[in-house]
């Protein structure tokens, strides 16, 4: 669904502006349609000519190991980040201390960090020369060596992790005080308190995180191009971009492209029917007492698992900013080809964060309009708009655009614009999960006022839904700016020496082993994510507390 729950219900109360609210949402649709669709069909007409070869391709055993490792490292990092997620997230809430608040912010950063900085993050912890390397090393022990399947599922447990502890955590704030009341005077035990209490709450928020980790990971690029490590650890989109980029082969890029839509179709209607609100991933919680007790081996555990957790989570960020610092970032800031990478990099990431903000609006308010007419059909249709990344995901779109142009055009001189519309389609399905709930939940609770008072048009809108998507809006936009900011898919297979992002040139610097600059362009790229992020949440914290004043 557009914001990971059932479509808006019929309403007793005649909508005045369901007619352009419908126009919005049909049209933001048929964009997307004709979008996505041009690339697909891109793809199969430049497979129908050479029919022997395509179906070779498709039968060829290296491709059939590389889908299947692509299955594998999905479904195992989602997995491991569940796993680890569930006992981190019981130990934070069950224990207080100072500085846990900021514990939970620290657990949103790695979904605002770039996925390439992250990447260097790890290696700058893990990989043969890291810091556990050299700890190692100096006890006499063999070094690490993470590059294949274990440096990517160490990456993938790295970003999504969090993002699962933190949807668990919700799920054990939304608990009512009365139960936790209830626990601490009939004296239950560790065990009793996490069998009636604590694990009928955490397991709603498992197929979310799941489905959501899974999702991430079956399309990932970044991680698998840096921390692959050859021909027998890769998925489908980075053989997509090799296809293209280094080989130059079409038909086997269609090849590559059908299949990984095909194994993303099948999966996404899991995933819809899975997912939850990820939009409580990224709230800081409300003050919940508890009243049960535990013991002194309890608590010792839990303080355990916190100390490896947080360890776990915060050495990249520390690494990253420790060897950044050693770079020279004056020299860097003042080369006119970084200078130009950022302005290139802001511009798209704002551009491609409004449109997709924009569209995002345009489908939640069109899918009202149709379910307050009872249209289930129209309803899901909506939906399922918003979704089409998850079934043809951003590499394939711009393999298909790729092949679409090439034909009659320069098709990188049209990369810019491919980059914006491909990344503001990509924010979709977090930003219509973070937008559709509040905007759910406003209009249920405001309907009968709004139509008695005969609101309509920008009116209804400014006194109805926009004072429910405050808050929600600048997180969709700062998680939305942050993705754009760092992703390197689509701009890697577009990228040259005239359009050239701050990602794609930190893949450059790393290709041409000039660490020193890698390490200060990632210090770089990752504070301006980061940045955005926090300031959006600090934005939101302070308006919540306004708020809750005025109340």
């Amino acid at each position: 669904m557009a914001a990971g729950d059932r479509p808006l219900s019929a309403h007793a109360f005649p909508d005045p502006d369901r007619g352009w609210k419908l126009g919005l949402g049909l049209g933001a649709a048929a964009l997307l349609w004709l979008f996505l669709g041009t690339a697909f069909a891109a793809l199969l007409a430049s497979g129908a000519g050479e029919t022997s070869r395509f179906a070779a391709l498709l039968g060829d055993p290296y491709l059939r190991g590389v889908a299947v490792f692509t299955l594998e490292q999905a479904a195992l990092s989602a997995l491991l980040s569940v796993a680890g997620a569930l006992p981190l997230a019981l130990a934070l809430h069950r224990t207080r201390f100072f500085g846990r608040r900021a514990v939970l912010r620290l657990f949103l950063l790695p979904q605002a960090l770039p996925v390439l900085v992250g990447a260097l993050g790890i290696l700058a912890v893990w990989g043969r020369g890291g810091i556990v390397s050299e700890a190692l090393a100096a006890l006499g022990l063999p070094r690490l060596d993470i590059y294949g399947l274990s440096g990517i599922l160490l990456a993938h447990v790295f970003f999504n992790l969090p993002l699962a502890t933190r949807m668990i955590f919700a799920s054990l704030d939304a608990v009512p005080a009365e139960s936790w009341r209830l626990a601490g005077q009939l004296g239950m035990p560790p065990g009793a308190v996490f069998r009636l209490v604590e694990w009928p709450a955490a397991r709603q928020a498992l197929p979310g995180a799941l489905s959501l980790a899974f999702a991430v990971c079956v399309t990932s690029f970044t991680l698998v191009l840096v921390l692959g490590g050859g021909p027998g650890a890769t998925t489908l989109e980075v053989e997509i971009y090799q296809s293209l980029r280094a080989d130059f082969d079409p038909n086997r890029a269609v090849a590559l492209s059908l299949a990984q839509v095909l194994l993303a179709a099948v999966f996404a209607g899991a995933a819809a029917r899975l997912g939850g609100r990820i939009d409580a991933g990224f709230a800081l919680g409300r003050p919940v007492r508890r009243f049960d007790r535990r013991g002194a081996g309890a608590h010792a555990f839990d303080t355990v698992v916190l100390t490896f957790g947080l360890g776990f989570v915060a050495s990249p960020f520390a690494a990253i900013l420790v060897r950044g610092l050693r770079a020279d970032l004056g020299r860097l800031l003042g080369e006119a080809g970084v200078l130009r990478a950022i302005l290139t990099s802001s511009l798209v990431a704002f551009a491609a964060a409004v449109l997709g903000l924009l569209v995002a609006l345009a489908l939640l308010l069109g899918e009202e309009a149709v379910s307050r007419r009872g249209r289930r059909g129209g309803a899901l249709l909506l939906a399922a708009s918003g979704q089409l990344v998850l079934v043809v995901p951003p590499l394939v779109i711009g393999a298909g655009w790729f092949l679409a142009l090439r034909g009659w055009t320069d098709a990188f001189a049209f990369g810019p614009i491919l980059v914006v519309a491909t990344n503001a389609v990509m924010t979709l399905p977090f930003t219509l999960r973070i937008l559709g709930p509040p905007l759910r939940e406003a209009l249920q609770r405001h309907e009968r006022l709004a139509a008695h008072l005969a609101l309509r048009g920008w009116t209804r809108f400014r006194h109805v839904e926009l004072p429910a998507l405050g808050r929600p809006l600048g997180l969709a936009f700062a998680l939305a700016l942050a993705l754009s900011l760092g992703d390197l898919g689509v701009a890697a297979l577009f990228g040259d020496q005239d359009f050239t992002t701050l990602p794609f040139l930190l893949l450059q610097r790393m290709g041409s082993y000039r660490t020193s600059d890698a390490a200060g362009l990632a210090l770089i790229l990752g504070a301006l994510s980061l940045l955005l992020v926090l300031g959006a949440e600090g934005l939101f914290a302070r308006r919540r507390g306004s708020d809750t004043d005025a109340d």
